[in-house]
């Protein structure tokens, strides 16, 4: 944590995975076993020690919306976003300067102050201990051997309960176990063969390193009262989990003394001080403890899985939690922007299917999404003042078409480059329908890359208009686009491989209603224009060869070619290329699904050049464009000349006749 925001993400994540546990705790006190009871607190340590947020995901509630909106609304500050790098407090880089620096300042002085006051009470409390007369340690290992159950594993010597150091402290109420490394047992001047029981099993158990544990929890979230309450809940449980392990080796007579030295504890006060144990903490807890003891039953086997099940299906909405969602509807400038900041593109095809939606509406909040943090203020001026999105189309688009992402490529890798295209409602200002009704295209060159956590979309270049020769957005094949081209020479020809790729995630979907002239049984698919963050390119990936030879012979013996045939295969390096295919005769094409490609054409008089052989197209995966093409040409029947055709940077695709 490195400022206020990230503080209140993470104070208020761990106060929600709290409120749901004291739910859950309440509703099951009588049904969890001591053990469990404490075990629970397991999960909300694990909280607590994960920043807020990580891996996108957040505990039970859209808590990034609720700290965007009031960063928001108290600063005015849409340009940044909050961001849990540690469940600690680090320091800044700068002197804090603003309001918000001021009280992150002082919220670290409050962690900074506790820890030293507890380390200086901890420090002091040793150095009383060490000038305190040792203690005879025959009783102490008496109890430990009377107490040890039969069968346990021995790992400090030959007592199965361990033994340290022993100190007499005069006036001391109680016994406790101080220390975690090299632990010290102070002792009163009488101690009861049931407390030095007790205080055995802390030792045994290390109770008192998960005393410091919640010790240190109190300190990272001291002006959090939720979490001092659950600290003093769970304190309490671990007393009550050593209660239940020393009622376990008495018996009779032997537990109703353990409670009455409890009662006897009860008007004394609690005030212990971190990195020890002790039997006595606090009357109201003791009472508490009491009335678990005058309940105490040994539990069956079946409730421990039973308890599993609990403390699983608890941690579950806890640890794995949820990815913050948009909100809808909003209406204040500061929540909007909030909903949209917070749900960030998690993949490349999510921020260009965000980017490309919020091109289809015109709605801020789409771009938000996908929107560089330093974009983030002069949308927030754009929403406030009414205003769509403006992305200088050349016209309206017709959200209804969708879109394509042509010629995708990645660049590195954290950035994939394509171009988006979108159907125009109407013609550009100037321009008409043609008597076919061919559809109009704007297209731009976009990027996305990652910024931090964030995929986001850069223009690199303003919308341009189209003219096409097909009727709908789902026909073009990228007529006017930019391409990947190979070519090799042979002869008089110049044969040329113009490639182009287009994908798009599965946004159709079955309307509810059928169209009006279809039968009821079918419905029609319409475009879902609601954003993806998360989205992935899948089935609709397409892959466009056109094939072409240009003539480059004498004019005056172009006629001398009837026909010509071409077979083609992509090559690349990683992987094993197919086999060339037969072309056919006569005026045919044909493709495979591998890439290959076949093509023959018979030439009648005055034919012209370029000649367009055919195109094909199919599904492919997103992959980058081949590194060559293996060919054969056959001219006039005659046997076939085998071509390379290479890479050519910056050759403008031939027009289509």
């Amino acid at each position: 944590m490195t400022d206020l925001w990230a503080f209140l993400m993470q104070t208020l994540t761990a106060s929600g995975a709290a409120l749901l546990l004291l739910l859950i705790k309440a509703l099951f006190r009588d049904k969890l076993s001591p053990r469990w009871q404490f075990a629970s607190w397991g999960v909300l340590a694990l909280v607590l020690l994960m920043p807020a947020g990580i891996g996108g995901r957040y505990v039970l509630f859209n808590w990034p919306f609720v700290v965007e909106t009031l960063k928001s609304a108290l600063t005015g500050e849409y340009g940044t976003l909050a961001h849990v790098t540690a469940p600690i407090p680090l320091p800044p880089h700068t002197l804090p300067a603003t309001l918000p620096e001021w009280l992150f300042a002082v919220y670290a002085a409050g962690v900074a102050f506790l820890l030293l006051r507890y380390l200086i009470a901890y420090v002091r409390l040793r150095a009383a201990l060490r000038k305190s007369p040792p203690a005879d340690d025959s009783a102490i290992r008496a109890a430990a051997e009377r107490y040890s159950q039969t069968g346990e594993p021995s790992k400090r010597g030959r007592y199965c309960l361990p033994v340290c150091p022993a100190v007499r402290v005069e006036g001391l109420p109680s016994a406790f176990v101080c220390g975690v490394l090299r632990p010290v047992l102070a002792l009163p001047s009488e101690t009861d063969e049931k407390v030095l029981l007790h205080e055995l099993l802390h030792l045994k158990h290390h109770d008192v390193l998960w005393g410091l544990t919640i010790c240190l929890f109190r300190c990272l979230h001291w002006c959090n009262p939720l979490l001092w309450y659950c600290a003093d809940l769970a304190g309490n449980d671990l007393e009550s989990l050593c209660d239940q392990r020393v009622l376990e080796r008495l018996a009779g007579e032997e537990r109703r003394d353990y409670g009455r030295i409890l009662l006897s504890m009860a008007d004394e006060k609690y005030a212990r001080a971190p990195g020890t144990s002790s039997l006595s903490n606090g009357g109201r807890n003791i009472r508490r403890r009491i009335e678990a003891i005058a309940r105490f039953r040994r539990y069956p086997a079946g409730m421990a899985l039973a308890s599993v099940c609990i403390v699983l299906i608890l941690a579950q909405p806890l640890l794995t939690g949820a990815r913050a969602q948009a909100i809808y509807p909003l209406s204040a400038t500061a929540a909007v922007m909030s909903s949209a900041r917070t749900v960030w593109c998690t993949t490349f095809a999510g921020a260009f299917d965000t980017y490309a939606k919020a091109v289809l509406t015109g709605s801020l909040p789409c771009r938000a999404m996908c929107a560089p943090l330093g974009e983030q203020n002069a949308l927030a001026a754009e929403l406030e003042a009414g205003r769509e999105a403006d992305f200088e189309l050349p016209a309206k688009a017709s959200p209804f078409e969708g879109y394509q992402i042509y010629n995708l490529e990645q660049d590195g890798e954290n950035a994939w480059e394509g171009i988006l295209a979108v159907a125009l409602d109407s013609p550009p200002a100037g321009e008409c329908w043609d008597e076919w009704g061919h559809v109009w295209i704007a297209a731009q060159a976009v990027r996305a890359e990652r910024q931090g956590r964030r995929w986001v979309v850069l223009p690199l270049e303003p919308f341009r208009a189209l003219a096409t020769s097909v009727g709908s957005l789902s026909e073009y094949d990228g007529e006017g686009l930019p391409a990947w081209c190979y070519e090799a020479q042979s002869g008089d020809f110049t044969i040329r491989i113009e490639y182009r790729t287009s994908a798009e995630p599965d946004n159709f979907r079955k309307a509810e209603q059928p169209a009006r002239d279809w039968s009821p049984l079918f419905k029609r698919s319409v475009f879902d224009i609601t954003p993806r963050p998360d989205a992935s390119f899948g089935s609709r990936n397409l892959q466009r060869r056109m094939v072409w030879a240009a003539y480059t012979g004498a004019p005056e013996q172009r006629d001398n070619y009837t026909s010509i045939k071409v077979s083609s295969v992509p090559l690349r390096a990683d992987a094993e290329a197919a086999a060339l295919p037969q072309p056919g005769d006569g005026n045919s094409f044909g493709s495979s699904s591998h890439g290959t490609a076949w093509a023959s054409r018979t030439l009648d008089k005055g034919w012209q050049s370029p000649l367009f052989l055919g195109g094909s197209g199919g599904n492919h995966e997103i992959s980058a464009p081949p590194d060559c093409y293996a060919v054969k040409l056959y001219l006039n029947g005659h046997a076939p000349t085998e071509l390379t055709l290479l890479p050519v940077e910056g050759a403008e695709p031939y027009a289509r006749p």
